[in-house]
């Protein structure tokens, strides 16, 4: 599963989700969260189970309910037969919450008649402040594919706006954008970036998904269809950037055990093999 531009649908909108699912999004994640209202959270968790069962793309997601509300097991519950690629868990507060939602994954995937494991997580891991400061210890996260940034639900625990007036972070949401960036190098999974508010400003959009790229992300939340093609287009690397990967890599074909050789007058060592593998991956 890509997870380069991932399109969120409320779960309660036949239309709205159906719209997404048949979106270029390389994920869709339907939504039982943020954006169902309370009284409606048992119809959109059975309208999703259907979806699942129907459904006929890849990369399809599920953003449950957090841990300790009245919803999240019955989430859990009603999707896991339909085989989502993967559950995303809002305010993960640490290694602990995914473990458990991995026993219950577990659990559900075992009466489903499911491979064990074959649900995967994405956890949005800095959405509070003890997600936060949890981060080192998301480096054992089980079945994650990867981890969120976002930057909304921080802010408002923080007691700050989530952008400065020049677009820019305040420092302890710069700061945790920064530690969960090495928290996903250090898993080895991507680091997905919060989404853009504003679907009216592609601009915007297109200057904050490049900072993302150049910054280690791999991928980015959208909230509009209209920003899924600007989120491609930053989060796939340039035909000069391939070209150079592909020369790292022959490169170092062509000098099997070699530590070290020079490309056009420049030393390159193993790890620009690893960047050039990713670059490639990236394609």
């Amino acid at each position: 599963m890509r997870l380069r531009s991932l399109l969120f649908a409320p779960g309660d909108s036949d239309r709205k989700a159906g719209k997404a699912l048949a979106s270029a999004a390389d994920a869709v994640i339907l939504d039982l969260e943020d954006s169902v209202a309370p009284a409606a959270k048992d119809a959109a968790r059975l309208m999703v189970a259907q979806l699942l069962q129907g459904r006929t793309r890849p990369g399809v997601i599920v953003r449950v309910n957090p841990p300790g509300t009245p919803w999240y097991l019955h989430d859990l519950a009603a999707i896991v037969a339909g085989r989502p690629d993967a559950v995303m868990l809002p305010k993960a507060c640490g290694v602990e919450d995914l473990v458990t939602l991995d026993h219950h994954l577990e659990a559900l995937e075992t009466q489903a008649g499911l491979t064990i494991g074959s649900v995967g997580v994405l956890p949005i891991a800095t959405e509070t402040t003890a997600g936060v400061l949890a981060l080192n210890g998301m480096t054992r996260a089980p079945r994650a594919v990867g981890l969120c940034f976002g930057a909304e639900d921080l802010s408002a625990d923080l007691g700050i706006d989530p952008r400065l007036a020049d677009g820019s972070y305040p420092a302890p949401v710069a700061q945790a954008r920064a530690l969960l960036l090495l928290a996903a190098a250090r898993l080895g999974v991507p680091a997905i970036d919060t989404p853009f508010p504003d679907p009216r400003d592609p601009a915007g959009l297109e200057r904050e998904a490049q900072a993302a790229a150049a910054d280690g992300f791999a991928g980015k939340l959208c909230i509009h269809p209209d920003q899924i093609e600007a989120v491609k287009a930053a989060f796939t690397p340039s035909p000069a950037r391939i070209a150079w990967a592909e020369a790292v890599a022959a490169g170092f074909a062509a000098h099997p055990g070699a530590g070290v050789f020079t490309l056009d007058g420049k030393m390159i060592d193993r790890p620009h093999l690893k960047l050039a593998e990713r670059i490639l991956g990236a394609r």
